[in-house]
């Protein structure tokens, strides 16, 4: 006779490997329209990012980059090259923070608050209207809400992988 049990799990996971995979095609196609949307400003889908983390009201005052780094979930080593070609193109500025001379505070610019603001922002909002076409704001909510349940998942997943890796090195030899 067959568990009950076991079938329950073997269609669970055959969920979730459907599940995780449209996420990766989401992420990708988002990598890849989103960046049409603003190409022509000379932006990518990472520095979007990074202007919609340096546009809150929270950064006014800018954030190191280890913040910065925590709040897009990325490596400090990733975010690097993106706020030196941002840097570069003078749409943000990187100084040392007042309070800890070892840290940097990045800020947007007037000139990339303004290309934000103005232009690509617009364009951003378009496109989120394209792509949310046929949801409901309680699809989105919905939407929103399970993102939130599987990220904080993903994220305790992650302080056990750092725990784990942490407790398994102090013991091994160079």
């Amino acid at each position: 006779m067959d568990n009950p049990e076991s079938k329950a799990e073997t269609a669970r996971m055959e969920l979730a490997n459907r599940l995780f995979f449209r996420l990766y095609q989401c992420a990708n196609i988002l990598h890849k329209t989103g960046t049409r949307a603003v190409e022509d400003l000379g932006l990518t889908t990472q520095q979007w990012a990074v202007f919609g983390a340096l546009s809150r009201p929270v950064a006014a005052e800018g954030l190191s980059v280890g913040e910065l780094a925590r709040y897009l979930m990325v490596t400090r080593q990733n975010l690097a090259g993106v706020l030196g070609r941002m840097e570069a193109a003078g749409h943000i500025t990187s100084a040392p923070d007042g309070r800890d001379r070892r840290s940097r505070l990045v800020r947007l610019t007037d000139s990339g608050l303004a290309l934000w603001t103005d232009e690509a922002l617009p364009r951003i909002l378009g496109y989120y209207g394209q792509a949310l076409d046929g949801f409901s704001v309680n699809d989105a909510t919905h939407a929103v809400h399970y993102l939130l349940k599987l990220l904080d998942n993903m994220k305790a997943i992650d302080a056990q992988g750092k725990r784990d890796g942490a407790a398994g090195d102090e013991g091994e030899e160079a």
